[in-house]
This record gives structure tokens, sequence and C-alpha cells, in this order.
């Protein structure tokens, strides 16, 4: 009887084992799911003021489940500058989209074009930001440049469709509508949910603004902040809460009765307007997030119930960072820690254990040849970043990356953000703010994160820095060598309401 016994065991744990071992040699499918503007401080797992908020759950579990990293950050934070990085591997002046304005070449290598020649059935939708027919995906249908919040109108190759809803909810529909009737079981597949939101100006599903209409949220330390400890930059910058936030588009009070009775009713002015502006942004952002989160949850959901989340590697991050009130902004652009900085989580069975948090240096030129490295497919010579496959099993490098490179270039536009390129080593920072109207025509700003977290004041000019400062300047110069920078001529954004076709060749 004990020899039956063990016997019975023994060959369990064969199967177990032979069950696994097939399990892991087939291709893992690959779900990337992608928001516009999400800070990382409005998801549970990053801790800070909205922790305890529950905003988040769905997104928190990928966290337990998976791989939370601390240091994710962009090379653009802007979108569409972004969305190219993602899809080519490169910084913006190598594949061409340096601003929000025309300029992205859809026939340069992109990972899904290597991917779909390795056996991938590819799909992207929702929100790209890219004029011109997207290459390289089975399937694809996207909204045209920022979309519409409700009743989206959609592009495919074969034309428009307009969907009755709120865009956050539609294209999940559209996302599980290809995995439930244009998927093949005997192929792996990649597919890229893009949510619009919280894009501004911030319109959450009636549900969701219902939800949120009377929450309270903490504010941050520097809400009023004055700029003293910065430059012309910061000084001169049109994105605040105060000034730049418009009560009729951004605040609804053309359609909210009851902000406007309120606001009626109370006339408020000076910092009592700001911090009542501010509620009234968090409500709908964080609704926003909150309706993004419910809908990740249906994915995952369906995942699970289908058996196909044992062999998927599930990703979250957002296009970049960007200002919950920090500095009494909103928007992003500067290289300053919340806008630069990005949500990045990742869960994938059997790989990646559960609750680890990473704190290596990671950029979103990095996320191509992950994709491609994941898939076992070969990463093109000309992508710029480094596959993060290695951190996800945790099994860091020893020649892994001490700095990022940063570059933002979009002035003379909306928000006047003067153009600006930095080196980041996990604890300082250095930042070249150029082309102002000051001598030389440049100011510098140097922070050191452990003493100055929140970047209050630039300590540039103290000699006590001037020898570490030496050595950013030196890896600024070899990081743009490294990653070929070239020089961008300044020039005003294409105006907008200029008519043009989409353009691009068909699917590649």
């Amino acid at each position: 009887m004990k020899n039956s016994k063990s016997f019975n065991c023994t060959l369990a744990i064969i199967i177990y084992m032979l069950g696994s071992w097939l399990h892991a040699s087939e291709k893992p499918n690959i779900v990337w799911i992608f928001s516009d503007d999400h800070a990382y401080q409005a998801i549970g797992a990053y801790g800070g003021r909205f922790e305890n908020e529950n905003l988040t759950p769905n997104i928190d579990s990928l966290a337990k489940n998976g791989m939370t990293f601390d240091r994710a950050y962009v090379a653009n934070s802007i979108c569409a500058p972004s969305r190219a990085t993602l899809l080519t591997g490169k910084h913006s002046h190598l594949n061409g989209q340096v601003n929000n304005g025309r300029g992205f070449s859809h026939d340069q290598p992109q990972f899904q074009k290597v991917l779909r020649k390795h056996g991938y059935q590819t799909a992207m939708i929702g929100k790209i930001h890219l004029d011109g027919n997207m290459q390289g995906f089975d399937y694809w249908e996207v909204l045209p440049g920022q979309g519409r919040y409700n009743n989206p109108i959609f592009v495919t190759e074969e034309g428009k469709t307009t969907y009755e809803g709120h865009s956050t909810d539609i294209i999940t529909d559209r996302a599980l509508n290809w995995l439930k009737n244009d998927t093949k079981s005997e192929k792996p597949f990649m597919l890229m949910v893009h949510y619009k939101a919280p894009h501004r100006n911030w319109e959450p599903a009636p549900r969701m603004k219902e939800a949120f209409k009377n929450r309270t949220f903490p504010e941050p330390d520097s809400l009023f902040d004055d700029y003293k400890g910065r430059g012309t930059a910061a000084n001169k910058q049109d994105m605040s809460i105060e000034k730049t936030m418009s009560l009729g588009r951004d605040l609804k009070l053309a359609v909210d009765k009851e902000r406007k009775e309120f606001l009626d009713k109370n006339k408020l002015e000076g910092k009592a307007l700001v911090r009542w502006k501010y509620q009234a942004y968090m409500r709908d952002y964080l609704a926003c997030i909150a309706g993004v989160d419910e809908n990740i949850g249906r994915l995952l959901k369906y995942l699970k119930e289908q058996g196909l989340d044992k062999n998927t590697v599930v990703m979250y991050s957002a296009d970049q960072g960007f200002y919950l009130g920090e500095h009494g902004w909103f928007d992003k652009r500067f290289m300053y820690e919340e806008s630069f900085r990005t949500p990045f989580l990742a869960k994938w069975p059997g790989v990646i254990k559960p609750g680890t948090r990473n704190n290596d240096l990671v950029q979103n030129i990095d996320f191509a040849e992950t994709f491609l490295d994941i898939a076992g497919a070969p990463i093109p010579g000309d992508m710029q970043g480094v596959s993060l496959l290695p951190l996800l099993k945790s099994e860091k490098p020893t020649d892994w990356r001490k700095s990022l490179y940063y570059h933002y270039y979009e002035y003379p536009a909306v928000h006047s953000v003067r153009r600006h390129e930095g080196v980041f080593d996990k604890r300082y920072k250095l930042i070249r703010f150029y082309g102002l109207d000051v001598p030389n025509g440049e100011e510098w700003e140097f922070f050191d994160l452990e003493k100055d977290p929140h970047e209050m004041s630039s300590t540039y000019n103290n000699p006590e820095n001037a020898n570490i400062i030496k050595t950013l300047k030196a890896e600024l110069a070899r990081l743009r060598e490294y990653y070929q920078v070239k020089e961008i001529p300044q020039h005003p954004r294409k105006k907008k309401g200029a008519k043009g076709k989409r353009k691009g060749k068909k699917n590649k």
C-alpha cells in the first residue's frame, strides 16, 4: 500500500513537472495595457497621498502578483513622442517624433513587425496619437488624434466607426471582441490596449463621476509653490491650476450645474479658489482612473476565465507621468520627477516572483526590446533600449545602466515649457534648459533627490556640488554621443485646424 501511494505521488510530481516544462516551453501571450497621462502617484501600489483611496485595486493586483518598477521613466514626457518610442525602441530624435505634431514614419522598424514575422498575432486597440495607418498589426482599431471620451470614432484600414458609450468601456469591449473572435488558438498573441483616459479634460463615465462627486482628496505639499528655487522655465510655464486650468472646459461649469451654483454662491478667489479647482480636478481625473482600473479588471477576468492567464504576461504603464497639483501644476513635459517618472507594473505567472519591487533605472526605450526578448524574437540593431527580461526574472545584469538621458523639444507650444535635456543617475539630476532669452541662452538646474525629493530648489550654483555637476556634465555628453543625439531646429507646431489626410502604407 505504501509503495502504491509512493508511486502515485511520484507519478503526480512527474506529470506536474512535465506539464510545467511544456507550459514554460510555449511562447507567452503579451497583453500591454497603456493609459494616457496616468500619474504613478495615483496608483495605490506606489503609495503616496492616494494610497488609501482604493482607486486602483486591479492595477494593484498586478503589483501583488507581479513586479512594481519604482524607477521607470520616459525619454520625452509628451504623448506622441512617447508612443513613437514605445513602438520603435528609439529616442525622439531618431524615430522622428519629437513633439505632438506630425513627423512619424510608419515605415521604420517597429517591434510588432518583428513579432508578426515570428509567429505572433498582433493587435492595437485604442489611442496611439500617431498620424497614418498602423503597420505590423493583424488588426488595429484606433482613435483619430486625441479621440473623444464619449461616443468615440475609431479608425481601421476599412474606414471609420462610431460607437455609443464611454471610450474606456468601448476600448475594452473592442479588445475583448478581438480576443474572443479573431485570435487563433495555435498562435501566441500580442495585444495592446490603449486608453484615452485620463487625458485632459478628464471626462469620466457618468457612473464614475457620480461615485466621486462628493469625495475630498489630500493636497500636495507644493500646491502653492512659488518657484523661487528654480529658473526661467518653472517661472514662465503656462500649466498652473491657478491660471491655466479653465473653469469652463477643464472643470465643466458649462454642463455641471452643481459646480456652477456652488461658485456663484460662494464667490471664491485666491487660494480658496485654487483649492476648489484642485478638488474638482482630482474628482474628474481620479474618476477616469477608476474607470480604467475597472476595465482592466474586465480584461484580467476574461484571461482567467479562459485559462489564458497562466501563460500571459500582463503589463501596465502610461505614456508619461502627470502633475496632480504638485508645484501647483497639471500636465507633464518637465524632467521633474512627477512627469519624468511613469508607472510600470508586470505580472507573469511562473516567471515574475509575486510582490517584487524593482529599483533599477528603466526607460520607455526598453519596452520594444522587452516584448521581442519575451517572444524569443531578434531585436533590430537600431533600437536603443535594452530588454527588461532579466529584471523580470530578478536576474539583474552586472553592467546595468547607471544613468538616463531625457530631452523635451516642444517649444514654443501649449503650456510654454522650455526645451531642455538632462541626465539622471537615480540620486542626482542635472537639467539644461536652452533657447532662453538669457545670457548664453541656457540655464542649468541641479537636484539631489535624497536631500530635496520634491525638487523645490536647484543647488547648481552651490560650490559644494561642483564635482558631481562636472561628472554629470561628462555623463550627459557621453549619453548624447551614445544615443546619437542631433540638434532639432526650434519651430512652432502646426496650427490647429490645418487640414491633412491620414497617410501611410497598409499593414506590413
